[in-house]
């Protein structure tokens, strides 16, 4: 079989040199339709969908882009060799604020610079060798894909999962853009696009109800997803037990027992409550508020809003608050108690107003001391005694029985929660609830570069959905998209305009456009059929590749992405939209690669890796075995240009062996040719369950092992055995997932196999040929090791116990005493008792 066109015969290139044949392999690939991914006719194969999250088409790929996507194409490429119909798919997270911030630098339309490094990028992802099915290729900005993110919108919002309400929302006056909370960052609550400080700001939004999701998405009992971020999200939903509980205004400025709610996880601490305090922007401020109190509560609610919710909320910080004029009935035991409003309560958990329980709160009773509020301890400790809230220095965290609690004094801390709840419910002033930190997901956003809302409202309908045969709305090209705190769609005068759908009469589009979270919360569906024209997705597609087998990407998308696209799944399933109860099955996260001054990679540092320079100088496959070999692939670690010669010099050496073997002289000595077809078997073994594993960096080591054990073995002579040519074979069909390009070449030209080598089953493990011969038996003299003796592998009790007697290192420390007792572990020691 002769190489493709283009390629250099071995007269001319006596060492390995990957640039003059990795292009037209990558092109004969192609011409090949190698890596077309269909539905099996037959069904003899087990599906396989591997996926990895698709990338953002910034500009250029970075060696991050290589990292998250070369091991998971290996590993795809193993579960093809295993049998499965693999499909590994791409496309582009084509719309978002990076692309339009871009755009406004550099004075060029969004759109023609997403375009433009897509065409880039797609010919860097070419590059890799991956075994991408690129006839699936989608791209989210297309009207081709994002007129279907608009039908999923619809969908939710004929089912009461979409809604719009005025909300105060997090606002990046940079960006001139509404975030999602997943999108604010860091302690002081930055941009996570900008790094500008977010404000607040209260704006009509569109929300999806995720909430109505959240036990449901705390539940990962059928898939496979990594501990780390199961407890990311699990902690971002922040699920609590507690109960609600009703107070009522006692205020002559107030309807007279207004009623308002409070959520606490410490109902049996009721009596301790001394005050309430509500979140300086909880409705009912203004309305209890009195004429004496006003200025002050007026300049402290202006100052709380300025704030962000993680200063308000640090522990460390000095309590700070205003006392209302009004008052609040205890209902367990009537007592008036003042309302407060305190900038460390946040309208955004519960109900925005909270019990103050000073005595076994710490928030609280920092705030009560300063204030000289009554501090009441309720809760006693373990035996019985119960603090002097006078004099005591903290809060106390004792779960001993109730006090100072009425009727419910002496309740064990076992039966505290239910006999207060049930005393709630008894007088109808409360009842047992679920509280839940996470909130409903603002899809809203102020910017031009995303899909628009498909709404249209009407003075005489109201909010009226775009008929599907209207779809997509298109976004305006001929528009100002440079910022200016509204979205540019609304200064659009002959796209806003529009008759309503319903009456005919005149009517505006709906302005915002949506997060780009929700194009990508569905993208591995599009890739499914990405020309379909009669859904968001092929019907027979969805039912042979679904869910999800393998999905790999980054955990700083666990509480964003990773949660959107659970829940999306979810309510289209309860629409009847889709099958099954989750999405990916699987979750495998990489770590990140820093800069070779272990600080992660920026332009600015100067420590940026470029991978197209590395395959000038290199070659494809030696970045992308040197991706799998530096490190553990969830950790990631430093760069090293130095660390990547050892793989060179090992790709060069394997290119050497299989081009240039040494001549065999004779028979080859039979213990070589066993130690040969041993460790060929073991390394079948080993590389297959790495694979399995996601051990990637054990892979490329384990290659390195066997090809020492091959070299020697070549200069024993035994390169005219039959086990030297199963070993060339089998080395090579592992090779294939870690160096495409070198594996075909050697396969091909060297072996003179006229199919490709990824069409190849994985090389069949003989158990039997990787059984050692001899095994290593530890022998310990009262437990203590003494000494290490080589032993047939399938040694029997008697006799591993009379060579462990006999040894060296037992003799000398047993000094001539019998042995009491001779205890065996087969295959591993021998423990003499004297």
């Amino acid at each position: 079989m002769s190489r493709p066109t283009g390629t250099v015969q071995e007269a001319d290139q006596p060492g390995y040199s990957p640039q003059t044949f990795e292009a037209s392999w990558r092109a004969r690939w192609v011409e090949d339709r190698l890596y077309d991914s269909d539905i099996a006719p037959d069904g003899d194969r087990p599906k396989h969908y591997a996926l990895t999250m698709l990338p953002y088409p910034s500009g250029d790929m970075h060696i991050g882009h290589w990292y998250a996507m070369v091991p998971p194409d290996a590993r795809a490429r193993y579960m093809r060799m295993r049998g499965h119909n693999v499909v590994y798919p791409i496309g582009f997270d084509g719309f978002g604020l990076p692309a339009e911030n871009a755009a406004i630098q550099r004075n060029i339309h969004p759109k023609e610079w997403t375009y433009a490094n897509i065409e880039h990028m797609r010919g860097q992802l070419k590059l890799m060798g991956a075994m991408f099915d690129w006839r699936r290729e989608a791209i989210s900005c297309d009207p081709e894909y994002y007129r279907w993110t608009q039908w999923f919108f619809l969908a939710l919002f004929a089912g009461d999962l979409a809604y719009r309400k005025e909300a105060a929302v997090d606002w990046c006056p940079s960006c001139n853009t509404t975030l999602a909370r997943e999108q604010v960052v860091g302690d002081e609550r930055r941009c996570e696009r900008c790094d500008t400080e977010v404000t607040k700001r209260k704006l009509k939004q569109w929300f999806l109800r995720t909430t109505r999701y959240a036990d449901e998405l705390l539940d990962f009992s059928s898939i496979d997803w990594p501990e780390r971020v199961q407890v990311l999200q699990k902690n971002w939903i922040g699920r609590s037990e507690g109960a609600h509980v009703t107070f009522r205004v006692d205020s002559a400025k107030a309807e007279e027992g207004a009623p308002f709610e409070i959520f606490t996880t410490r109902p049996d601490t009721l009596w301790g409550a001394t005050f309430m305090v509500l979140a300086p922007e909880h409705p009912l401020v203004a309305e209890i508020t009195t004429d004496a109190q006003r200025p002050e509560i007026e300049a402290y609610v202006l100052a709380a809003t300025r704030q962000s919710d993680v200063q308000r909320q640090a522990t460390d910080r000095e309590k700070t608050g205003v006392f209302t004029g009004s008052y609040a009935i205890n209902p367990v035991n009537d007592e008036r108690i003042p309302i407060w409003i305190a900038d460390y309560v946040l309208m955004s958990y519960g109900f925005g107003a909270i019990m103050a329980v000073p005595a076994h709160d710490q928030r609280d009773f920092e705030f009560a001391r300063k204030f000289a509020i009554e501090v009441r301890p309720v809760i006693a400790t373990a035996d019985g005694v119960v603090a002097d809230g006078a004099t005591m220095e903290e809060a106390t965290t004792d779960r001993g029985p109730m006090a100072n609690s009425g009727e419910l004094s002496g309740t064990a801390a076992e039966q505290a929660f239910d006999r207060t709840v049930a005393l709630l419910e008894a007088q109808g002033t409360g009842s047992r609830a679920v509280n839940y930190r996470l909130r409903d997901w603002l899809v809203s956003r102020q910017r031009y570069w995303g899909a628009p809302i498909p709404i249209v409202h009407c003075a005489n309908c109201g909010v009226v959905p775009v008929p599907e045969d209207d779809l997509p709305v298109e976004l305006p090209e001929d528009i100002d998209w440079r910022p200016t705190g509204e979205s540019p769609l609304k200064l659009h005068e002959s796209w806003k305009n529009v008759a309503c759908p319903k009456c005919g009469a005149a009517a505006e589009r709906e302005t915002d456009t949506l997060d780009t979270f929700m194009c990508s919360s569905w993208y591995h569906l599009r890739y499914l059929s990405p020309h379909f024209t009669d859904g968001p997705f092929d019907p027979a597609e969805y039912g042979y590749w679904m869910p999800v087998d393998s999905y790999t990407g980054g955990i700083e998308h666990a509480t964003m992405h990773l949660i959107y696209t659970r829940f999306f799944h979810k309510a289209c399933r309860d629409l009847g939209l889709v099958q099954g109860d989750e999405p990916m099955l699987q979750l495998r996260n990489q770590g990140i690669i820093l800069g070779e001054d272990s600080e992660k990679m920026s332009k600015s540092r100067g420590n940026v890796v470029a991978p197209d320079e590395l395959i000038d100088r290199y070659g494809s496959d030696t970045i992308r075995a040197y991706l799998m070999f530096f490190a553990r692939w969830e950790q990631g670690g430093p760069w090293s240009s130095t660390g990547i010669e050892g793989t060179v010099r090992w790709l060069r050496r394997v290119w050497s062996l299989f081009t240039q073997p040494p001549a065999a002289e004779g028979e080859a000595d039979p213990a070589v040719v066993r130690s040969l077809r041993r460790k060929v078997h073991q390394t079948i073994d080993q590389v297959g369950r790495n694979f399995d594993d996601y051990a990637f960096n054990t892979i490329v080591s384990s290659l390195m092992e066997l090809f020492n054990e091959m070299s020697k073995a070549a200069q024993a002579g035994a390169t005219a055995d039959a086990a030297w040519r199963e070993a060339t074979e089998s080395y090579l069909l592992m090779l294939a997932p870690v160096a495409p390009h070198l594996a075909e070449e050697l396969w091909r030209n060297q072996l003179g196999k006229e199919e490709s080598v990824h069409l190849q089953s994985w090389p069949v493990y003989d158990a039997a040929a990787a059984a050692e011969e001899e095994i290593t038996l530890v022998v310990q003299v009262n437990g203590k090791v003494r000494d290490k003796i080589a032993v047939p592998a399938g040694i029997g009790k008697e006799e591993a116990e009379a060579l462990a007697l006999a040894s060296a290192g037992a003799q000398r420390f047993m000094d001539g005493k019998p042995a009491k007792k001779v205890i065996v572990v087969p295959g591993r020691l021998v423990n003499i008792v004297v």
